[in-house]
């Protein structure tokens, strides 16, 4: 049969909290880069469309024009698919669930040295580990709506499907 203690269940909580954590601090890291490369990106390619309006005042050409008109179209659209994609509020998302993480992981660090100590009483202990558990659900309760598949991706590690056999 298995068994599980208070402890191992305040253990296997933290670990959980401090996992989820690094999953939304590494996305929160990804999301930043993408975003920035895209600012990049966008800001190439208004540049190579000034590039060739320049161009196209300077040595009047049919070939210019289409390019200047092509390339500003590219950034344009490249501009209003980095605001549909929303990186910066994803960004902000996921750094404001880490850090919130980050803090109930620090929590459970700190009651778990306070057992091991001696320092806590069982009463004390199961209050506190229910307090936990009530702020954690409250973190996730204000999750990732439109995000949630994504999320749980990351989150979770791949179950077989047993259907698929």
């Amino acid at each position: 049969m298995f068994s599980l203690t208070v402890l191992d269940h305040i253990r296997l909580d933290s670990e959980h909290v401090a996992r989820n954590y690094s999953v939304h601090a590494r996305a929160a890291d990804r999301f930043a880069t993408l975003g920035f490369a895209a600012r990049i990106v966008i800001v190439a390619t208004f540049a190579v469309a000034t590039a060739f309006a320049t161009a196209n005042l300077l040595v009047a050409g049919r070939f210019y024009q289409i390019a200047a008109t092509v390339a500003a179209a590219v950034a344009t659209l490249g501009f209003a698919l980095y605001c549909v994609l929303g990186f910066e509020t994803r960004v902000a998302a996921h750094r404001a669930l880490s850090h919130r993480l980050w803090l109930i992981a620090e929590r459970y660090r700190s009651l778990l040295a306070e057992a091991d100590e001696g320092l806590v009483d069982r009463e004390t202990l199961l209050a506190r580990r229910d307090h936990l558990i009530e702020q954690l659900h409250a973190v996730y309760e204000r999750g990732f709506g439109v995000e949630q598949r994504a999320y749980e991706a990351a989150r979770l590690p791949a179950i077989p499907d047993d259907r698929a056999a």
